[in-house]
């Protein structure tokens, strides 16, 4: 397969501003540079939030991570605790926090169309007292990132609107598709048969999230 290259690239912000309108007041007023208690209402009820991270040659990653409202803390106004779960044991994150520092967060509620963005600095922690509130079914996360809050606001719920998130009556059915276990043997051309490494991402789903 060949590589598209663009034949109209933009490459300056006014080419874009050209077609729109100045920014709102209010969005250009509306972002904090601390975690004020409408954000930490927020942060509170989120299940699920989506971490950005990038190399310092500008590699970048974004990783799910999800849990039990709450399971983020916010320990401050300008720090936020986030647990390091057991996962695919990559660290892409961590190696991009140890690289740069730089984080960025999306906050998801469940049946809300907004979410509440977070950017800032990280470091990944081994603290104790940090860890310990932050465990689930007994189990202390081995690591926690804290977050020095740098930027902070709400933000409209239009994509979350547009792809009807919220509303599974509508959501078509996902046929035709591979399954992960499927994705990874043609991936990673493992010696493992497809029924074998179903069976053990079906154990990984139902027996272990919260331990290796």
């Amino acid at each position: 397969m060949s590589h598209y290259n663009p034949a109209n690239p933009v490459t300056d912000i006014g080419q874009i501003r050209d077609f729109y309108r100045d920014a709102y007041a209010a969005q250009e007023l509306k972002i904090l540079n601390h975690i004020d208690p409408l954000c930490a209402a927020w942060i509170a009820k989120s299940t699920f939030l989506v971490m950005s991270t990038h190399d310092a040659n500008g590699r970048v990653d974004a990783s799910p991570k999800g849990d039990p409202a709450g399971f983020v803390h916010v320990l401050d106004d300008t720090t936020l605790a986030i647990p390091d779960r057991p996962g695919n044991h990559r660290f892409d994150s961590f190696a991009n926090i140890l690289d740069t520092g730089q984080i960025g967060l999306v906050f998801l509620v469940p049946n809300r169309n907004e979410v509440v963005r977070v950017n800032g600095t990280a470091q990944i922690v081994r603290d104790i007292d940090i860890r310990t509130p932050l465990a689930i079914n007994g189990r202390i996360p081995e690591f926690a990132i804290i977050v020095d809050v740098k930027e902070a606001f709400y933000h409209c719920g239009k994509a979350i609107i547009r792809s009807q998130l919220w509303a599974p009556a509508k959501f078509p059915k996902p046929t035709n598709l591979p399954t992960y276990a499927e994705a990874i043997l043609a991936h990673s051309n493992v010696d493992r048969s497809l029924a074998d490494m179903t069976a053990h991402l079906k154990d990984n789903d139902e027996n272990r999230l919260y331990d290796e």
